[in-house]
């Protein structure tokens, strides 16, 4: 009984440490850290002015709450029911010997935080 103990604990510790780690959900500036889901406004002030900032056209988002906390439908929402969002990547340059950093921003939002090849 105390083999198959055992046996569990080191296949549910090899199962964990084994998960991949999730750094493209953040950014780190000098000592400060950025992750997906801040406003253009933080990332700005935490990590200075892009390299580059490339528009890369709209995407169509719903413009209301499609459900409220208890499950039903909120009807006190008089906006439009589809928002044109703006698209802007936005580049870091961090140097020759460092990888780029593409910030992809939807409306203000943070979504995706990708690394490209080395800088220049």
């Amino acid at each position: 009984m105390a083999r198959l103990t055992t046996l569990f604990v080191i296949t549910c510790t090899a199962l964990v440490a084994s998960q991949p780690a999730r750094a493209d959900d953040t950014l780190r500036c000098g000592s400060r850290l950025v992750s997906v889901g801040d406003g253009k406004d933080k990332v700005r002030a935490l990590c200075g002015d892009p390299s580059d900032v490339a528009f890369a056209g709209t995407i169509g988002r719903r413009g209301y709450p499609y459900y409220t906390n208890n499950d039903s439908y909120d009807y006190s929402y008089f906006g439009p029911a589809w928002v044109e969002m703006p698209v802007e990547i936005w580049t870091y340059n961090f140097g020759s010997h460092k990888l780029l950093r593409k910030l992809r921003f939807v409306g203000d939002e943070l979504v995706e935080i990708r690394t490209d090849g080395y800088g220049y």
